[in-house]
This record gives C-alpha cells, sequence and structure tokens, in this order.
C-alpha cells in the first residue's frame, strides 16, 4: 500500500481511494480488523501533519454481489444493491478512524441521515477545514459508475491537491497484470 506517500509536502488537500484489495490485505473478500487499524494509524500520521483528506472507498463486502448478479440481474439494480452492501465497510472504516481519535464524516449522495450526511461540496470542504477527514460513501450513487470515477469527481469538486490511490498494483498498466502477464505498465500518462 502507498499510504505513506502522502507525506510529501502537500499543504492543503487530498483524496485518497483506496481499493478493496487493499483493505482487504490478504484476504479474498471482507475486512482485516488488524489492517484496517493499521490503516487508520496510518492516516492518523498524515492527518497530524494538517492536510486535509477526503477518502473515497471500494471494497468488496462479504460476497462478491456482482459476479453473482451478472447473469439475472439487471445492472442499475445491482449497482444499487452493490452499493448499500458496501455502506457496512464505510462505518468499520470510519469507526476505526476514530478509535484513533480522528474525528469523521461520512457523506453520501443518498440521503439516510441516521447513518451519514447527504454529500454537498461546501459541506464536505467545511468539515475538511475543522480537521475532519471526510469519508465519501455510496461513490456517486449512480449505477453504472466507478468508485474511480467517484475519487476523480469528489476531488475536482473539493478541489484537491491530489488524488492518491492505495492498490495492490505497482502502477498503471495496459491491462491487469494479476491477470495477464504480458501487461504494459505505463511509466507516463
Amino acid at each position: 500500500l502507498l499510504i505513506m506517500k502522502i507525506k510529501m509536502k502537500l499543504n492543503n488537500r487530498v483524496l485518497l481511494k483506496i481499493s478493496w484489495e487493499a483493505l482487504a490485505w490478504d484476504r479474498d473478500h471482507g475486512i482485516d480488523p488488524m489492517f484496517i487499524r493499521k490503516l487508520a494509524l496510518q492516516l492518523k500520521e498524515i492527518w497530524e501533519t494538517w492536510t486535509e483528506i477526503a477518502i473515497v472507498l471500494w471494497w468488496w463486502n462479504i460476497f462478491r454481489w456482482m459476479a453473482w448478479a451478472a447473469n439475472w440481474m439487471d445492472r442499475s439494480a445491482a449497482d444499487y444493491v452493490w452499493m448499500l452492501a458496501t455502506v457496512m465497510n464505510w462505518v468499520a472504516m470510519q469507526d476505526a478512524l476514530e478509535n484513533v481519535w480522528i474525528e469523521t464524516r461520512l457523506m453520501c449522495a443518498l440521503d439516510i441521515p441516521e447513518i451519514w450526511e447527504k454529500y454537498i461540496k461546501r459541506r464536505g470542504i467545511r468539515h475538511m477545514e475543522k480537521k475532519r477527514i471526510v469519508i465519501c460513501v455510496a461513490w456517486t450513487w449512480n449505477p453504472f459508475f466507478t468508485t474511480d470515477t467517484a475519487a476523480a469527481l469528489r476531488a475536482a469538486e473539493i478541489g484537491a491537491d491530489a488524488i492518491l490511490v492505495g492498490k495492490t498494483i505497482d502502477g498503471v498498466y495496459s491491462d491487469d497484470p494479476k491477470i495477464n502477464s504480458n501487461a504494459v505498465k505505463f511509466d507516463e500518462i
């Protein structure tokens, strides 16, 4: 996980996009409680430098919903179920951060006030200015869009200085290097 590279001299705002592979660590699904605690402690080190942080998470849940639903369910309906199923993961991330004394806010385009705040750009910025980590939940709440899309959108909205991605792959490739041994790593994009 490349999270410690955030310690570069950014003095404003970053958006961290973390993939499920990074958070599941050596599991094929679910949450690794020891790793999520380590991640929370690393984020605390960065947070203590006065860097404002927003996070977009993408995380497999208890089961791999899309693969299971792809054969019989409408794609947009499956995407909504997937987004709802991953809510528990964002709550777990919030809990891990607050257990190391970092104030956080879950924000989502879907309004469920008992769990999170409705995502409003200015409110998210204000939370970061008040030294809270903002966790952007359920992507953009639109089917057919990825968390990469959500990360780019939220980063643009909040005026992030950088989007930093935590994955188990060490760069950008022409194809998935875990599946295709001929995938080419790009040095520049």
